[in-house]
Formats: C-alpha cells, structure tokens, sequence
C-alpha cells in the first residue's frame, strides 16, 4: 500500500510543474552604457523565473 502511495505521488508531481519564463536584462558598465560583444550586439543576462499564477480575491475592507 506504502508502494503505491509513493508510486502515485511521484507521477502527479511530475505534473505539477511551475511555469518558467525567460527573462533578459542588458548588462552595463560602471558609467551605465550598455556593454557590447564582438559582433555588436548588447551583452545580455539571462535567467527563468518561474510564473505565479494571480487569484482573483475580494477587496479587503476600509476600516473606520
């Protein structure tokens, strides 16, 4: 019963994945210029976020 627990667990967690998106920022220098490669083009950082979905809620009300 305990393998079949796990066994279950495993498979839905596989499922269950949080949505990433890849977002990039210009690298600068010092003086705040965009620093560039050998071809020209902006050196870029790169790194996934994941992706929170946003729950609809009610307001919450004004004290008096």
């Amino acid at each position: 019963m305990k393998k079949l627990l796990l066994v279950t667990g495993l498979c839905l967690s596989m499922f269950v994945q949080a949505e990433t998106t890849k977002v990039c920022v210009d690298v600068k220098d010092k003086a705040g210029q965009v620093v560039k490669d050998k071809a020209g083009k902006p050196k870029q950082n790169c790194k996934e976020m994941k992706v929170h979905k946003k729950l609809e809620g009610t307001p919450v009300p004004v004290k008096k």
